[in-house]
């Protein structure tokens, strides 16, 4: 069971308890179409039928959403100078405890996981979990014949660092374009990858997680909700 004020504001985070106390004193909350004036008053979360002035609130557990970050926003919660990806996730999707799932560099573009579902984020992040990640790459030099077998074997970086197998496809058309799947998430790893191999990544962007692609459609900067049905998808290996 759970209190009015804590559900509306767990699934609405434009509305604090507070508010939503004055909603009820005011009349403008129900519960399973009977008007509710205490805020304080519990409910079943999971079939309960509350509205706020007519309006369906849709109890969600958890939150799964995907971004389509563009460079120059950092992934954060919060950040001084810099936009974080928080701050382009819409209004209709905001609430507590939301963070990004994973990190992406600065200037890197593509898929960020937001949620608030800690487990979920703790099992797709562990280093055991091997979750693969894709990117698309643009090199300042054209990939060479030897990039598959060498990703394969495992890239060394910094001169004692070696990475997991990583599955490396060539572009057939523009030499200077690949995707790379990484299993492990290592700091700048794949623009350290590429400088090993003396070349240099000069555009990147996350295309998957698991077996979860980033919608082609949705544009840099926007975000959609990831149904519960694909949830399962970012945890494929």
């Amino acid at each position: 069971m759970m209190r009015i004020d804590k559900f509306v504001s767990s699934q609405k985070a434009e509305l604090s308890r507070s508010m939503v106390k004055e909603l009820c004193k005011k009349g403008l909350v129900t519960v399973n179409g009977a008007v509710c004036k205490k805020s304080d008053a519990k409910i079943d979360p999971e079939n309960a039928q509350v509205c706020i002035d007519g309006e369906l609130i849709t109890y969600r557990k958890h939150i799964y959403i995907m971004l389509n970050k563009p460079q120059g926003v950092v992934c954060s919660t919060r950040d001084g100078d810099s936009p974080t990806v928080l701050s382009l996730v819409p209004d209709h999707l905001l609430r507590d405890g939301l963070f990004p799932a994973g990190r992406l560099d600065k200037d890197t573009e593509g898929f960020v996981l937001i949620t608030d579902d800690g487990e979920l984020a703790h099992q797709m992040l562990a280093p055991k979990s091997h979750v693969p990640k894709k990117y698309a790459v643009t090199l300042e030099k054209p990939w060479q014949e030897n990039y598959p077998e060498l990703f394969k074997n495992g890239i060394v970086i910094d001169g004692d660092e070696e990475c997991l197998p990583a599955e490396f496809v060539g572009d057939t058309i523009d030499a200077h374009k690949c995707t790379l799947v990484l299993h492990e998430g290592k700091f700048h790893q794949v623009k350290r990858m590429f400088h090993a191999l003396d070349n240099k990544v000069v555009f990147l962007k996350r295309i998957s997680i698991g077996n979860l692609a980033l919608d082609e459609n949705l544009p840099l900067g926007e975000c959609l909700e990831i149904l519960h049905k694909d949830v399962d998808k970012l945890l494929a290996n």
